[in-house]
């Protein structure tokens, strides 16, 4: 019952990365808007929420991932009410970035429940399966929920179904405690990280030089802190072990995103269909990741993560090729979603496995950061350039290749 109460919490916060998407055409003819607004009415949400996991992992593994957990979810509900009622897109912007605010708590909370409650691997990667099975519901639900729902009430109501799930995951969760960590914080070091990775998204959404700048005096400024820090935001060596992890979670996430970006509005603004008729054109792309992470949960508890990840970025690189290249959508859209059923469950699994004691929250985090970073640069990259769907197949592609030697270079390095 606990695995359902913070698997519902974070179906709520995957839920928001892609519900709103779908009611883009429906929020522009409400509250006008352009294209730049459009995307950060979606990026709002994604750059706060990737931003601030960093720090949601480091408060919850500090201050307990059961408190840290409940404090999301409740801000997360109360949030989303007055998105609903948001008179302008400037005040919905705004609200979207605290919600990914919330989010990032409740993230950071989950991960350190998840390794609480599962202290044995093997238990803990069928429970991820589990818990990825249940949040790829949400992927699929978002586009087609969003859909219907902007049909028939428009795009306030796709936040007025947040408030009820909150409540029962709180609900569910009222009796789990969590003990206080021994982890200390650099707030410094925490803010420094934020404002980099909203000066990097607003560079790229905007096009703007001097965020670019800033967003590069931002970075040395973090280098230099980070490394006088006490309380580093980033343990010691973790990035320099799973770095492959970490690009691959950034790549997949740019492709989903920014593949869910452009296709809304090629089948809404080009193809005319409806919001729910679009949410329904996606389900060949969402629905294999709600039932495929169950597979890959029972795969990497039997054979490590890097099976999966690698078999996954391939199935993602032949989707997006297949969509940039022919006609119909939906069997390249399977092949995508199988793809991602694949890395996104193993690559959690991964990096709480190897996450030091007291810290799986921060692991969880660092992973989550990077994924959403992906997800922002995918729907800024691929709302500007030519050809987007080709542009992240290559990309993707060479992500592929490089994990594939990241991993035989790791098996090289074990000692027989």
């Amino acid at each position: 019952m606990r695995m359902f109460g913070f698997s519902l919490a974070y179906f709520l916060v995957i839920l928001d990365t892609t519900v709103l998407t779908i009611a883009l055409p429906d929020l522009r003819a409400s509250l006008g808007g352009s294209l730049a607004g459009q995307q950060w009415a979606v990026n709002a949400y994604t750059v706060a929420f990737a931003a601030a996991l960093l720090t949601g992992g480091a408060v919850a593994d500090r201050y307990g991932a059961a408190r840290i957990f409940k404090v999301g979810v409740a801000a997360f509900g109360v949030i989303s009410l007055l998105s609903a009622a948001a008179p302008q897109l400037g005040v919905l912007i705004g609200l979207r970035a605290l919600l990914g605010v919330a989010g990032a708590l409740c993230t950071g909370g989950s991960l350190g429940l998840l390794a609480e409650l599962f202290p044995v691997p093997a238990d803990r990667a069928r429970a991820t399966g589990l818990w990825a099975a249940i949040t790829g519901a949400a992927l699929a639900a978002g586009p087609l929920l969003g859909g219907l729902l902007v049909d028939l009430f428009g795009w306030r109501a796709v936040f007025l179904i947040n408030p009820p799930i909150a409540l029962v995951s709180l609900l569910v969760m009222r009796a789990v405690r969590s003990p206080h960590g021994e982890r200390r914080i650099d707030w410094q070091v925490q803010a420094l990280a934020c404002a980099f990775l909203g000066l990097v998204a607003e560079a790229l959404i905007e096009a703007a030089p001097v965020a670019a700048l800033a967003a590069l005096v931002t970075l040395a400024a973090l280098v230099l802190v980070e490394r006088r820090s006490h309380a580093p935001a980033l343990p010691g060596g973790l990035l320099a072990a799973t770095w492959p992890e970490l690009l691959a979670g950034t790549v997949a996430n740019f492709a989903f995103s920014g593949a869910l970006f452009v296709l809304t509005l090629l089948l809404q603004d080009t193809l005319h269909l409806t919001p729910m008729a679009a949410g329904l054109a996606f389900l060949p792309l969402t629905l294999p990741m709600t039932v495929n992470p169950l597979l890959t949960g029972r795969l990497v508890a039997r054979y490590g993560p890097r099976p999966p990840i690698l078999g996954g970025l391939a199935l993602i690189t032949a989707g997006l090729a297949g969509l940039a290249l022919t006609e119909p959508l939906a069997p390249w859209l399977v092949v995508m979603g199988f793809g991602l059923s694949f890395v996104l469950p193993a690559l959690m699994a991964g990096m709480v496995n190897s996450a030091p004691p007291g810290t799986a929250g921060t692991a969880g985090g660092v992973l989550n950061a990077f994924r959403q970073v992906g997800a922002t640069l995918g729907v800024a990259v691929m709302g500007v350039v030519g050809r987007p769907l080709l542009v992240a197949a290559v990309l993707a592609a060479l992500t592929c290749f490089g994990y594939a030697l990241a991993a035989r270079r790791a098996r090289a390095a074990v000692p027989v």
